[in-house]
C-alpha cells in the first residue's frame, strides 16, 4: 500500500491516436506534468529497428524528453514475454526514460491479435511478461504498466493487478473501466481504490478527470497520490497547471499554443495536418465555447494555406520569437 507521504505526481496519458509528438510538446510546454507516456509500439516476434521507436516517440532523440524537458516513457504492447523483453532492452540502449506495458487498449483489432486488454483474461501470462521484462532492465529504469479493470467484468481485476506487481513493476496505472465499458462514463473509481489497497506499489488513478474538481474527487475516492490525465488534458490544456494551483487558462491564453501546434504539424508536410488540428479542436469544444466557431470554420478547409489564414484571422500566433518567426515563414 502506497505511503500517505508520497509526493503526488501528474502523468500525461499515452492517448493513442490523439496525443502525437507536436501535441505532447504543446501540452508539456504549458506545463504541470511530472512525466508522460508515448503511444504504444506493437511487438510481435522480433526486436524492432530503432526507426520504429523513433517514429512513435521522437523524444528518444532528445534524451527521452519533450522540448520543455518533461520525461516521456515508451509503451510496449504485445503478448510474448521474450519478444517484449528483447524490445525493452533495445529501448534501454536508445536511452528510454522508462518502459510501460499496455494491458488496457480496448481496440478490437489489437485484442483479436492477443494484445492490450485481451490479456486481462490471463493473469499468469501477465506475470510472465512483466517478470521477463523486469529481468531485462536495470533496477534504476522506471518500469510500469497500465491496465483496465478487465474485459467483460471485474472478476479478475485483483488477480491481474497482483500478477503485475509480482512480476516486478514499480507502479501500476489503473483505468477505471473494463474493455466492454469502452470510454462510457462513469469510471469506476471504487475499483481503483480496491486495487490500491491490495498492492504495495504505487497505483496511478486514471479515468474521467476533466476538471480540478474531478482530480480532487478521484484522489479522495481512490486514495491514490498519483493521477494520469487523458482526454481531459486535451479538452483543457491548462488542466495540469490549474491542478498545480495556477489560474484557469482562457481561450486567449490558449491561442498561441494552438498556433504553435499548427506550425509544428504543418512543418511535417503531412496531408493530414488539417485533420489533426480539427481532431484537437473537437475536444477543445468541451471546455472552450470559442473552439466551436473555429471548428465550424475549419471543417471545410483542406489546404494548409487556408488554415494559416483562418488562424491568423482568429488571432492565433505562436508564442515567443521563434514560434512567431516560424509561422511568419509559413504564411509569407
Amino acid at each position: 500500500m502506497q505511503s500517505a507521504s508520497t509526493v503526488p505526481q501528474l502523468i500525461l496519458a499515452p492517448l493513442e491516436g490523439l496525443a502525437d509528438f507536436p501535441l505532447r510538446a504543446t501540452l508539456t510546454a504549458i506545463g504541470g506534468y511530472d512525466w508522460g507516456i508515448c503511444p504504444f509500439v506493437r511487438v510481435t516476434h522480433h526486436a524492432l529497428p530503432p526507426r520504429v521507436f523513433l517514429r512513435v516517440c521522437p523524444e528518444l532523440a532528445q534524451k527521452s524528453r519533450t522540448q520543455a524537458g518533461t520525461p516521456m516513457r515508451m509503451q510496449l504492447l504485445g503478448s510474448g514475454p521474450e519478444a517484449l523483453a528483447e524490445n525493452a532492452e533495445r529501448l534501454l540502449a536508445l536511452g528510454a526514460a522508462g518502459i510501460d506495458l499496455n494491458f488496457g487498449c480496448p481496440s478490437p483489432t489489437v485484442n483479436r491479435h492477443h494484445g492490450g486488454a485481451a490479456l486481462l483474461e490471463e493473469p499468469e501470462l501477465l506475470y510472465r511478461i512483466t517478470a521477463a521484462v523486469r529481468q531485462s532492465l536495470p533496477p534504476y529504469l522506471p518500469f510500469t504498466a497500465k491496465m483496465r479493470l478487465g474485459t467483460e467484468d471485474t472478476s479478475r481485476t485483483l488477480a491481474c493487478a497482483l500478477a503485475l506487481e509480482a512480476g516486478g513493476i514499480d507502479a501500476l496505472t489503473v483505468h477505471g473501466r473494463t474493455r466492454a465499458d469502452g470510454y462510457r462514463p462513469p469510471a469506476r473509481w471504487a475499483w481503483i481504490a480496491q486495487v490500491r489497497m491490495a498492492l504495495r506499489i504505487p497505483v496511478i488513478a486514471n479515468g474521467e478527470v476533466w476538471r480540478v474538481e474531478d482530480y480532487l474527487a478521484i484522489r479522495r475516492e481512490t486514495g491514490c497520490a498519483h493521477v494520469m490525465l487523458g482526454r481531459g488534458a486535451l479538452a483543457d490544456p491548462f488542466l495540469a497547471q490549474h491542478i498545480r494551483g495556477g489560474a484557469a487558462g482562457s481561450w486567449q491564453a490558449l491561442l498561441p499554443h494552438l498556433a504553435s501546434y499548427w506550425a509544428e504539424i504543418r512543418q511535417s508536410g503531412s496531408p493530414r495536418a488539417p485533420g489533426r488540428l480539427k481532431q484537437w479542436l473537437a475536444l477543445l469544444r468541451l471546455r472552450y465555447p470559442e473552439a466551436e466557431t473555429l471548428c465550424q470554420r475549419l471543417r471545410p478547409l483542406r489546404q494548409t494555406e487556408e488554415v494559416d489564414c483562418l488562424l491568423a484571422a482568429f488571432g492565433a500566433q505562436p508564442g515567443g520569437e521563434q514560434g512567431r518567426a516560424r509561422m511568419n515563414a509559413f504564411t509569407a
